[in-house]
């Protein structure tokens, strides 16, 4: 094969035809320097974001000119780069893994694991725009006088002439030229210019189809390839070894049963007998009828040095004339396949005047065929009066604005395997996918290597497929969807499951505790009915930031204390538990946090427990015992009550009776055992200064109850709760008040505040503040929330401050639709409310449970399945359906 390449300087392409290309990345990776901000999406997107899609790209379209190239890769992934995205961020100065992410491994090892033998790829978009500033290949096509710019290279080739060399000029006027195409695309579409590796790994991709390829993330960082302008010339490596290959159409694995077979049709004969020749010319002629015939094997034959892979390419041979925007996206139906699909656009743009002329033309045709059928008894066919139809619409939105261009598109798509058995079912179930939707492909015998060559960068296009080419304006092909790039999730992080919207194997991975290093916030909801995987995303999520080297603080109220349970066996040696009921722990604020803090926790907290304003005679008392007690060496709340009664023995008066008054009501408090935590002084003090052995701190609420949230409306109605009651919301305010600590003490870790069954924290004053500082300052402390909740009403009224939002399954329509709109979609959508409340995790469909619908902080959303790791300490505890010990089938890898 010969490669179409001739010299690469940056991302220019000198072809051996003599034309000049500019390649362009489109949608580049997150960080990656680009002419415009990221903004790639996930599979669902609001009409707001789609019709603005639909503009970026018709402007672009617009913008371009001549024949560009569009070409759509599945760039082919190795689970080793999933491994190395999953440890990003987490290696110190010398490259060494942090010792506080060494538990990380376990799950990195698991990925792989998991990974291993998966088809995975990821969709990547190309633009090659032709630059039409080469004199070189004007003064060239004048030698040539209609001979093909693919035969006179294959000329030059034979008769040993060297190709005239680029000169710096000319290099220097294609930088201009490609400048100004540059400022005619910012602002439509995200791209950066491509690398010569890059170019160089398009044709690599083409050739190894079928094959373990190189990977992308190699050739983007590689320097290779490139030429060097020296001597006034450009200068670059020769790119021959990329055309060691062999094109064969229709051709088959070479066994010793072909080759016999083969022999045998043409003359061979096994031995004398004639019964014996007449046997074999009856199996040949058998075998050619069934497998030989070159009808039936309509794919393409790659064999390179690195082995033999199977291509077949597909052309668009007939569209729709008319279809509804919302089906419109003929490229994003190929991402439900099973199987990779590449597409190539040869896009030929004819501005509007000549479209304009060109329609005139048609109709004087039907004006003449319209005379023609005159004369008939039945008259013109019926295509007639639609055609004019169609021509006066089409000149009408001509005339509408001289921007608009008439796209004459070739559009091949390409689907492959290692043997042509799997390649041709892969195509045959191309063909029936895109048939459902009156898409017409087809297989042409004969050009599937014309087809090959399209897809290489900077080869010309064949004449034989301008038959295939469909007429559309701008704005109706921009609905194709080939400019858009779907996404879901972060680029780094945890592997947090699959992309359902991809019928291959496609990571999803997040990175909460990296979001504040983006400036963006790392408060994760996720909402949904009883069952639907909240608790276990939570647990995950958890799980990671306490492994990758943050710290995590849960608040537990389940009755079973399960996230006690998931600690222990999750996080050994790494955890502490402060159980309310069993009081193992001290959160003592005298003992907990020394100095001014301590006692201002302390008085608020005494002031809400026995519920007396601060600014009377019961408050000032209580405020002397307060600042009495923490000035003693070992200051604790049981001190407080020793002063207070002290102060009650001695003297008499307004505050003496106050004393009284107070350590009575103290005495009530201290013998309910959920107060022990509090004023027990043997015990324990937990530790909230991010010791190793308290990176997971969990406070189980097991035993308190929280007053009615009407109470906190009308306070007689507050002085009516019983005392467990009352001893919940003052316990909840030190809770609050230990958490914050947590999460905004260390600002060098990240720190995870994690609550299940939000409405806990919501309907209460101090919870709800608890809620509303993490949300509203959690970024700058580099700390965030992870909620779970049945209903998105029951996150507060900060829930619009959530970065990563989940939705689950939900039966009930009302709760769906507020759910959608909380994740940024439209909660009128039927299609879409359908989804939520019958498809997602399906009640007794145990191998579909953890499906979510997933909007990150770049607002993609998509749906995925979440995915328990293959790690023991964490999938031995996560689940908590009754009876459930074991993994239901493929819930623990991605099925």
């Amino acid at each position: 094969m010969r490669v179409p390449m001739q010299h690469l300087a940056g991302h220019l392409l000198w072809s051996t035809e003599g034309h000049t290309w500019a390649v362009y990345r489109l949608h580049p990776a997150a960080g990656e320097r680009g002419h415009s901000a990221e903004a790639v999406t996930g599979a669902y997107v609001s009409a707001a974001v789609r019709e603005e899609q639909l503009q970026r790209i018709t402007q672009l379209v617009r913008s371009l000119s001549g024949e560009p190239r569009l070409f759509g890769v599945c760039a082919q992934l190795d689970p080793s780069e999933i491994a190395w995205r999953m440890l990003e961020g987490l290696h110190d100065a010398d490259g060494e893994l942090q010792p506080g992410a060494r538990p990380w491994l376990e799950h990195v090892e698991a990925a792989l694991d998991e990974l291993d033998g998966r088809e995975m790829h990821t969709r990547t978009l190309w633009l090659a725009v032709p630059l039409n500033t080469q004199e070189r290949a004007a003064k060239t096509s004048l030698l040539t006088r209609g001979i093909t710019w693919g035969a006179w290279g294959e000329y030059v080739d034979a008769l040993g002439l060297t190709p005239s060399p680029v000169s710096e000029t000319e290099v220097r006027q294609a930088q201009e030229t490609a400048h100004q195409v540059e400022a005619q695309m910012t602002g439509s579409v995200p791209f950066r210019p491509a690398t010569p590796a890059e170019i160089v790994w398009l044709v690599q991709h083409a050739v190894h189809r079928g094959l373990r390829e190189p990977l992308l993330a190699d050739a983007s960082a590689s320097p290779l390839y490139a030429g060097r302008v020296r001597d006034g010339a450009l200068h670059s490596p020769s790119y021959a070894d990329l055309g060691q290959i062999r094109l064969e159409e229709g051709g088959r694995p070479r066994t010793a049963a072909v080759a016999t077979t083969e022999a045998k049709a043409r003359g061979w004969r096994a031995g004398p007998s004639r019964t014996k020749r007449a046997s074999s010319r009856r199996t040949t002629r058998q075998w050619w009828k069934e497998a030989t015939s070159p009808i039936r094997r309509q794919w393409l034959q790659v064999e390179s040095p690195a082995g033999t892979g199977y291509q077949a390419h597909l052309v668009l041979a007939e569209a729709p004339p008319a279809v509804s925007q919302q089906a419109a996206d003929l490229f994003a139906q190929l991402e439900v396949l099973d199987f990779p699909v590449d597409f190539t656009v040869s896009l030929g743009l004819i501005d509007s005047a000549e479209a304009r002329r060109k329609i005139q033309a048609k109709r004087s045709e039907l004006v003449d065929q319209v005379d023609q059928y005159a004369a008939r008894p039945t008259g013109a066919p019926r295509a007639i009066p639609e055609a004019e139809r169609d021509l006066d619409e089409e000149d009408t939105r001509l005339a509408r604005t001289s921007a608009e261009v008439e796209v004459q598109a070739v559009t091949v798509l390409t689907v492959w395997a290692p043997s042509p058995e799997l390649c041709d079912a892969r195509a045959r179930a191309l063909e029936k996918l895109l048939a459902g939707c009156d898409y017409r492909m087809l297989r042409p015998t004969g050009l599937q290597s014309d087809l090959f060559t399209l897809g290489l960068p900077g080869s010309v296009r064949p004449y034989a497929v301008r038959e295939f080419r469909q007429n559309q304006l701008g704005e109706d092909w921009a609905m194709s969807g080939a400019f858009t790039r779907s996404e879901v999730g972060d680029p780094t992080g945890m592997l947090l499951g699959r992309d359902l919207d991809c019928g291959t194997t496609r990571p999803v991975l997040i990175n909460v505790s990296d979001a504040p290093k983006r400036d963006a916030s790392a408060s994760v909801a996720a909402i949904g009915d009883l069952g639907g995987g909240k608790s276990a995303f939570g647990k995950l999520v958890e799980s990671a930031v306490v492994d990758r080297g943050g710290r995590a603080i849960c608040i537990d109220r389940t009755p079973a204390r399960e996230w006690a349970r998931f600690a222990r066996g999750s996080a050994p040696g790494r955890y502490q538990i402060i159980d309310a009921a069993r009081a193992e722990l001290s959160i003592d604020p005298l003992r907990l946090f020394p100095g001014p803090e301590g006692r201002r926790y302390a008085l608020n907290y005494l002031s809400l427990q026995l519920g007396i304003p601060l600014m009377s005679v019961q408050g000032e008392v209580l405020h002397h015992a307060v600042e009495q007690a923490a000035s003693v060496p070992e200051p604790s709340m049981s001190g407080v009550v020793e002063i207070l009664a002290q102060t009650a023995a001695d003297g008499s008066g307004e505050r003496t009776d106050a004393a009284k008054t107070l350590v009575g009501m103290l005495r009530l408090v201290t013998t309910n055992p959920l107060a022990a935590m509090i004023f027990d002084p043997e015990l324990p003090v937990a530790r909230l200064d991010g010791d190793a052995t308290a990176d997971l701190l969990v406070i189980t609420t097991t035993g308190l109850v929280l007053p009615p949230r009407v109470a906190f409306e009308k306070p007689e109605i507050l002085q009516h709760q019983p005392l467990e009651a009352l001893i919940g919301r003052a316990v909840l305010y030190l809770i609050a008040a230990m958490a914050r600590q947590a999460a905004f003490s260390d600002l060098d870790r990240f720190c995870a505040v994690v609550t299940d069954e939000m409405y806990w924290l919501t309907s209460s004053a101090e919870g709800s503040a608890l809620v509303h500082e993490i949300l509203h300052d959690g970024r700058k402390h580099n700390a965030g929330l992870i909620a779970a909740a049945h209903d998105a009403k029951e996150l507060g009224e900060d829930a619009n401050l959530f970065a990563y939002k989940l939705l689950g399954r939900t039966a009930d329509r009302d709760s769906a639709r507020r759910g959608l709109n909380f994740i940024g979609l439209d909660g009128r959508d039927e299609d879409l409310l359908r989804t939520v409340t019958t498809e997602l995790s399906p009640v007794g469909h145990r191998e579909r449970a953890g499906e979510f619908l997933l909007t990150g902080p770049r607002q993609n959303t998509g749906r995925i399945k979440v995915r328990i790791p293959a790690v023991p300490r964490i999938d031995d505890h996560i689940r908590t359906t009754p009876g459930e010990h074991t993994p239901a089938p493929g819930q623990g890898v991605l099925a």
